[in-house]
């Protein structure tokens, strides 16, 4: 078993000892089960009225990233660099709004300010932008949250600022509604996630 692979398995058992017991329906695949298109979040919506170059309106043909140890590699210290450097501060705090998606202003953010900053650096970093799809989800309050999903060849990898490994998407103790598609960055599709979730507790 390669140190990839190793890592993946310790990541996953890891957070099942943290998050306790996570049941499913039905077995769950590498890869979410991608629905109808659906309306981007209004969050996104206004980050890309301020930040247009970041939302090409452009579409391409969906990549699956071929991991390797360098790319997982890079792929935990971006997560980990990210999570270190911004601190977590609320919209209300921050821009005085219930919501309002930006990139880190002054190190400070919520979850999306860490999903659209680890977003740039890894475009930055060559990482094609069919394979970063930022995506929405009910944590374990059932509360709104927005992680970092990158397509591999190992399925569907999350980045997230209140977990710090990064695991298969499956492992994740969130309930995923919808990301960006695949083939656009303008465009969202909708998840079908059906496995049944229960979670003691979440390290954050």
């Amino acid at each position: 078993m390669n140190l990839l692979k190793s890592t993946l398995f310790a990541s996953t058992f890891a957070l099942s000892a943290i998050a306790g017991a996570i049941t499913a329906q039905a077995e769950p695949g590498r890869f979410m089960d991608m629905k109808t298109v659906v309306k981007a979040p209004i969050g996104y919506q206004q980050f890309c009225k301020d930040n247009a170059g970041a939302c090409p309106q452009s579409s391409y043909d969906p990549v699956v990233v071929r991991l390797n140890e360098a790319l997982w590699e890079q792929l935990i210290a971006i997560n980990q660099e990210v999570n270190s450097r911004v601190r977590p501060m609320t919209d209300e705090d921050l821009f005085g709004k219930v919501e309002h998606w930006s990139y880190p202003v002054n190190g400070y953010g919520d979850c999306e300010e860490y999903v659209l900053e680890k977003q740039r650096i890894l475009l930055k970093a060559g990482w094609p932008q069919s394979a970063l799809l930022i995506t929405v989800a009910k944590d374990v309050q059932n509360s709104g949250h927005a992680v970092l999903t990158v397509r591999t060849d190992h399925g569907d990898m999350i980045l997230d600022n209140q977990i710090e490994a990064v695991l298969p998407w499956y492992s994740t103790p969130y309930r995923y509604i919808k990301r960006q598609s695949a083939r656009s960055a303008a465009k969202w599709t909708g998840i079908s996630d059906t496995r049944v979730t229960t979670v003691s507790s979440v390290s954050r």
